[in-house]
């Protein structure tokens, strides 16, 4: 008896080649495992595609609601976002799927797992890192980064073995879609100097196209979890889906990212994400309004952390669980309702409320009502000042060069007159 293979299967070009491959080279039976994300796809016929080139079983596993619920929420809360620019939509499926492969590995007996990573992108560290700390013991094998194909072969070797493909040499994108994003990658991307082609983009009009009418949502929170839209509470996966096609309408959620890749080298990425553009810039609009100075200071360097511990797929580490412990805490009072204005590619808080809103009005305002005691002013301005009053009385007042110099862009200074 054959032994078997799990692969992670998309019915994308490498995947639906690599089960061809893995049989010709290990025979092995292979298992396609194909997992809906929210990939809009018609899983039936990637199926039965998956049985037609040789597949001895082929399933498929509805994990939306984890993907939303335990991979992208938790990252909502962190703000997370990769370089200030990619929502990780990608990076936050793969220890999901890396689960599901090893689970459905220990229900088939089988002695091994595959994905269809290339040797060059950061999937193949996030799937292989995610497996070994799941089961060490699982062999991993990956046939794209083995077999040394170009793209261009890899299609040559799809049409001789009669194995269909939804890509074409005319138009050869790679393309990964979830609930929170999409990315494109490959063929004229690959210069960036060319502006994206607008046959690139699926998810969103051109802003140029976008409605002349600006169109307010907005959104509710709970514990920085989205859980209304428009007044109306829905689970994670319609309000994702929804918001998607509102602000896609609209032309928002494009990114053009000159992306620097864990494996050491800079990649341009294209990305569609509007429904994670319009939630995360809420979800900061109302933590401003509902932490301190000091959580939100703090709270940044940990969503940049947190989005690192992510691309580089590290989700399964005793550092994600101390961070996550935090993120948690720190949502504790992030409830509120956040209004957002759709307009031209543009989405802009125009308003904002909480029950545990630290803006007092009453503090902030410069017309009747003002409860702020102006005369504590001078004490304050005092005491927070004296380590440089002190400081310049010892150290600067003696000295004769001109204080400017020390901004002064020509070296060693220049005089003021």
């Amino acid at each position: 008896m054959s032994d078997k293979v799990v692969l992670a299967y998309s019915g994308g070009l490498d995947t639906s080649v690599a089960i061809k491959w893995l049989q010709e080279k290990y025979q092995v039976d292979v298992i396609a495992l194909t997992i809906d994300v929210g990939n809009e796809r018609d899983f039936t016929a990637i199926r039965d595609k998956a049985l037609k080139v040789g597949a001895l079983k082929a399933l498929v596993v509805d994990a939306k609601e984890l993907y939303i619920n335990y991979f992208v929420f938790p990252a909502l809360q962190a703000d997370a976002m990769y370089e200030g620019q990619y929502p990780l939509a990608t990076a936050l499926s793969r220890p999901l799927m890396a689960k599901l492969l090893v689970d459905t590995a220990q229900e088939e007996g089988a002695s091994a797992v595959a994905h269809g990573c290339t040797g060059k992108g950061n999937d193949q560290v996030r799937f292989e890192v995610s497996i070994n700390a799941l089961a060490p013991k699982l062999k991993i094998i990956a046939p794209a980064r083995e077999w040394g194909m170009t793209r261009e072969e890899t299609i040559e070797y799809a049409g001789q073995h009669d194995i269909p493909l939804p890509i074409t040499s005319a138009s050869p994108y790679s393309i990964d879609e979830s609930l929170w994003g999409k990315s494109i990658e490959c063929g004229i991307l690959e210069d960036p100097w060319i502006e994206p082609p607008e046959d690139v983009y699926t998810w969103t009009r051109s802003p140029g196209e976008a409605p002349d009418k600006a169109e307010y949502v907005e959104i509710g929170f709970e514990r920085g979890i989205p859980i209304t839209l428009n007044g109306q509470k829905m689970g994670g996966v319609g309000l994702i889906r929804q918001l998607n096609e509102l602000a896609g309408m609209h032309g928002i959620g494009r990114i053009d990212h000159m992306e620097n890749r864990l494996v050491g080298i800079k990649s341009r990425e294209i990305y569609e994400a509007p429904a994670a553009v319009a939630l995360l810039q809420a979800h900061q609009a109302l933590e401003a309004m509902t932490l301190a100075r000091d959580q939100l200071r703090f709270k940044q360097k940990v969503a940049a952390e947190y989005a690192d511990l992510i691309y580089n797929g590290l989700w399964f580490t005793p550092q994600h669980r101390d961070l996550a412990a935090y993120v948690r805490s720190s949502q504790r009072f992030v409830t509120g309702t956040i209004r957002l204005k759709l307009f031209k590619g543009n989405c802009t808080v125009v308003g904002r409320q909480s029950p545990f809103s630290l803006y007092s009005h009453g503090l902030a305002t410069y017309d009747k009502g003002d409860q702020f005691d102006q005369s504590a002013a001078p004490g304050f301005i005092h005491i927070w000042g004296l380590p440089v009053i002190t400081q310049a009385q010892v150290q600067l007042l003696g000295e004769t060069e001109d204080p400017l110099s020390i901004t002064s862009p020509e070296e060693g200074g220049q005089k003021t007159k």
